[in-house]
């Protein structure tokens, strides 16, 4: 029988999540975060960090490295050590597959911060709806939530009602995001369709509602007060502008809730 109890180490938390755990420890590790719940959710931070990493880069990682960045070139054209140093560090990140787009060269434009945002925010929207045990860390019903996810990613959070689309409130989580955590809420509807409200500290500029859609998903995001909001769902332009106007009335108008329970109003996009 595996101890429950037995000390499990953060680089085999971090070979687990590579899934290069050796067998014989697989086990043991599991159990440990069965009864860990601090980290079990760093495993699945940094599960959902991965999979973000794949979805933005995953295209370009195997393309081949320009001929004036590869390094005979560089000595060819006697430039300083310090660029051959540079070259290097541009092929490993290519073959380690971190930043594949590097390896485009100058005359392609790496991903804004805003573009970097909200495929954040749909990333993790498509990671967690199709969870059935954990689709959330903690629950709507649970008094810390909102301190908690407030106290992390920096601004007072409240979640907005949305019993108006039929949507109930199941919970949130901790993500990492573009400039620091960020925070996920869910909601579920009658059918078991899911949205998410994804909020996080952004220096960008001030943006109105924009509407994006990614394989049979939507979202609506904005930015205003150095943070940027996100809500996804299914792919329904309409439903999904309806939805973000009617947060963004609860907001901005200050309405009350229609039931002044666990889900509040929403989170002030100005950071109050």
């Amino acid at each position: 029988m595996i101890d429950r109890n037995t000390s499990v180490t953060e680089d085999e938390l971090h070979v687990y999540v590579d899934g290069e755990l050796p067998a014989d420890r697989r086990e043991a590790v599991e159990a440990w975060l069965a009864s860990h719940p601090d980290d079990a959710a760093r495993i699945a931070s940094w599960r959902a960090q991965a999979e973000a990493i794949r979805a933005r880069y995953g295209a370009t990682i195997h393309e081949r490295v320009p001929d004036r960045l590869t390094l005979s070139r560089i000595i060819r054209t006697r430039r300083s050590w310090g660029a051959v140093a540079a070259a290097a560090a541009v092929a490993a990140f290519v073959i380690g597959g971190a930043a594949g787009w590097l390896a485009r060269g100058v005359s392609a434009a790496a991903p804004n911060s805003v573009e970097l945002f909200t495929s954040d925010a749909l990333v993790a929207h498509k990671l967690y709806i199709g969870e059935v045990r954990h689709p959330i860390e903690v629950k709507a019903e649970e008094n810390h939530l909102l301190p908690w996810l407030s106290r992390r990613v920096g601004t007072t959070l409240r979640a907005p009602d949305l019993g108006a689309f039929d949507l109930k409130l199941l919970g949130g989580r901790l993500l990492p995001g573009v400039s620091g955590p960020a925070a996920l809420f869910m909601y579920e509807g009658a059918s078991g369709e899911r949205f998410t409200i994804y909020c996080t500290k952004l220096n960008a500029a001030r943006t109105a509602f924009r509407y994006d859609a990614e394989d049979n998903v939507g979202a609506v995001h904005w930015i205003e007060g150095s943070y940027g909001w996100v809500i996804s769902g299914p792919k329904d332009k309409d439903k999904l502008k309806a939805v973000a106007s009617a947060a963004y009335d609860q907001l901005e108008k200050r309405i009350p809730s229609p039931s002044q329970g666990a889900a509040g109003q929403l989170i002030s996009r100005r950071g109050s």
